[in-house]
């Protein structure tokens, strides 16, 4: 049963961690949100967002446009 629930969460990424992933800078990525070119963040609070893996992680798959 617990296995099954892990399935259903995502892994939430910070930036610096997402900036690992995807070698961009920050300003380069928060122009790529804007444009929608990269995945919307998740907020965690009015000033920390967080991505989710998946969303990284389909980016990577089908390649950074």
């Amino acid at each position: 049963m617990s296995d099954q629930k892990n399935q259903n969460v995502d892994v939430l990424l910070r930036l610096s961690q997402v900036l690992e992933i995807i070698p961009v800078s920050k300003s380069t990525w928060w122009a790529g949100i804007k444009s929608g070119r990269f995945p919307q963040p998740v907020s965690l609070g009015c000033r920390t967002k967080a991505w989710r893996k998946s969303d990284i992680d389909k980016l990577v798959e089908e390649g950074v446009k």
